[in-house]
């Protein structure tokens, strides 16, 4: 379903960007598969080319998917591409409002409601299908923490670590026609920077089109992993994040070609909030100086904080954080993590439940802000930015306590540790 606004609103994901979109580089899209198992259950995949839905704006479309097809909350997997060329969702009409600002609401509304619509017409239209999977790999995924004298930088950094795999499924019909395709790679949808105004998808955008373009009828859709700490490698024009696009459809179609591992059931499907500890509160003398002279990434949720605590209120201790595994069989666990993620929860995942039959995605459920690692927190940097509501900074146990659901849910999903 195209998702492409009627009216230029504005884009989200750079915060120096104040006018509408003045130019459409490519429709945007929202997708949805739905995969039913023999004992009857089903559940429903939906991508968008969209920086990320918050909890507010989820909620309605969870609800719209339960009352028009009867699909719980729990076998739905929203998720975004984290383009920052896409548009700005939101249902606050800000003090004043603005005519932007009821454009940016009314198509959120509209979203709400096309995405619940999208879902019941794909389970109208089921048929058998088998499915498959593989992983490959993409080379332009690069570390953005560089440490320098004075602290980490966003830069590329070569030496860092990111999740360059490229973790694809097959989906084809009982005559071995392909239906659909859904690939995944950890790195920021910021090829293009933001002086950008151009509506459009980066390079998930093009991947899709050109994936799509290699296989007529078929569905290409694309989800991001754990991107949080890793940005394309070079970056900064549309040439490039066609490059880059190009690069992934290539992948795709060697993948798809190739002898992937089939997945069979039954789907077992789990969901539950990971509650995730924040750092206590700061003295105010140190919020305030944070709030004037800190970094332009910790300005915000300073100001936000203490406002919070001079008018009397106490700030959040915890954070509840979705978090979602599905299990195919023991073919498969696809884990779906909110927020974003930074890389090192792969790796933490993988020593914690197995490195095999494991696909760890991000930017699901929720778009809350940036999950650090403990090493992240004790370094410092934008990625411990915390949450965007400016209520707090995620602690070093965070981490751990990530892992400890990541692992509770794996094992009540049904899948078999190494």
């Amino acid at each position: 379903m195209k998702i492409t606004p009627e009216t230029p609103i504005p884009l989200s994901g750079y915060a120096s960007r104040i006018k509408p979109f003045t130019s459409i580089d490519r429709d945007i899209w929202a997708k949805v598969l739905i995969l039913k198992d023999e004992a009857g259950k089903r559940v429903a995949i939906v991508t968008t080319d969209l920086v990320g839905i918050r909890a507010n704006v989820a909620s309605a479309i969870y609800e719209g998917i339960m009352e028009r097809t009867g699909i719980p909350r729990a076998d739905v997997l929203l998720t975004w591409s984290h383009a920052h060329s896409g548009p700005h969702l939101t249902l606050d009409q800000g003090d004043p409002p603005t005519e932007d600002t009821f454009n940016s609401i009314t198509y959120t509304q509209d979203l709400q409601k096309d995405i619940a619509d999208l879902v019941e017409i794909a389970t109208r239209s089921l048929q058998p299908v088998e499915l498959s999977w593989g992983s490959g790999f993409a080379s332009f995924v690069m570390n953005r923490r560089q440490r320098t004298e004075t602290g980490i930088r966003l830069n590329p950094n070569p030496s860092g670590h990111v999740d360059r795999s490229l973790p694809c499924m097959k989906v084809t019909t009982a005559d071995g026609k392909l239906m659909a395709t859904l690939f995944q790679v950890a790195c920021h949808n910021t090829t293009l920077g933001s002086t950008n105004y151009a509506l459009g998808g980066d390079y998930s955008g093009y991947a899709q089109e050109e994936v799509e373009h290699l296989y007529p009828g078929t569905s290409a859709m694309f989800m991001t992993g754990c991107a949080g700490n890793a940005n394309p490698y070079p970056r900064g024009t549309v040439e490039l994040a066609k490059q880059h696009g190009e690069e992934v459809a290539k992948e795709v179609h060697r993948l798809l070609e190739s002898d992937l591992a089939p997945i069979e059931g039954p789907l077992t499907t789990v969901l539950d909030n990971a509650k995730l500890s924040l750092q206590p509160a700061r003295p105010l003398t140190e919020l305030k100086d944070i709030a004037e002279n800190g970094p332009n990434w910790l300005k915000g949720s300073a100001a936000t904080m203490l406002t919070t605590l001079r008018r009397g209120d106490n700030l959040p201790s915890s954070f509840d954080a979705p978090v979602s595994v599905w299990q195919f069989g023991q073919d498969l666990t696809l884990i779906g993590l909110s927020g974003e993620v930074v890389s090192g929860y792969v790796l933490a995942t993988q020593n914690a439940i197995g490195h095999r039959k494991l696909w760890i995605g991000a930017y699901c459920h929720d778009f809350f802000g940036y999950l650090p690692t403990a090493q992240i927190v004790r370094d410092g940097g934008y990625e411990t930015r915390g949450l965007f509501n400016g209520m707090g900074w995620f602690s070093e146990q965070a981490e751990q306590e990530m892992i400890d659901t990541i692992i509770r849910l794996s094992k009540k999903a049904g899948r078999t540790f190494e």
